[in-house]
């Protein structure tokens, strides 16, 4: 699936201790996934989750990272903060949900200001219509034009993450 080295990883699970190197590098997790959860966390998002932990890389996927009570916006923007790659996993759904734009829009910011790296993922999406928001990313922003009327600035940064990390190289998946 995919094949990760990454250096400096540390080799460690949630609940144990951080290393050392972690903190001297300025990250807590090595990669944080972004994902639609109705579309891809039992199949895709699932195992890629388990395949990067069994390889020992330090993963945020928010169901088994967030604590009970947290508020979710600040501890998703301090976890993609203090995640050395971040993996959107653009999905026919992704653009629906604002949280996943939200997220998408800091994921943008951080690879600008803090050098984070964006590996994408077109899960049954061509990146065309992520990049040029076509098919069902057309039919999901158009939809949160109509509730989001009044806040032009959220549309615009939202479609401006979406072009961005579509025009990076990224990994492309069918079903099956």
């Amino acid at each position: 699936m995919f094949d990760f080295d990454l250096v400096g990883t540390s080799n460690h699970r949630k609940g144990s201790s951080l290393s050392s190197s972690s903190f001297s590098y300025g990250w807590t997790y090595d990669v944080f996934l972004s994902f639609r959860g109705s579309d891809t966390r039992h199949g895709f998002t699932g195992h890629l989750y388990k395949a990067l932990c069994d390889k020992g890389i330090n993963t945020f996927i928010d169901d088994e990272e967030l604590q009970r009570g947290e508020e979710i916006t600040p501890t998703l923007m301090k976890a993609i903060e203090e995640s050395r790659i971040a993996i959107p996993i653009f999905s026919k759904n992704y653009a629906s949900s604002r949280f996943c734009l939200d997220e998408l829009v800091h994921i943008v910011a951080c690879s600008k200001e803090m050098r984070r790296l964006i590996l994408p993922v077109f899960y049954d999406v061509d990146p065309s219509h992520v990049r040029h928001q076509m098919g069902s990313y057309e039919e999901a922003l158009n939809s949160l034009k109509d509730r989001f009327k009044d806040d032009k600035e959220k549309l615009q940064k939202w479609r401006t993450a979406l072009r961005q990390a579509a025009d990076l190289s990224g990994y492309h998946f069918k079903p099956g």
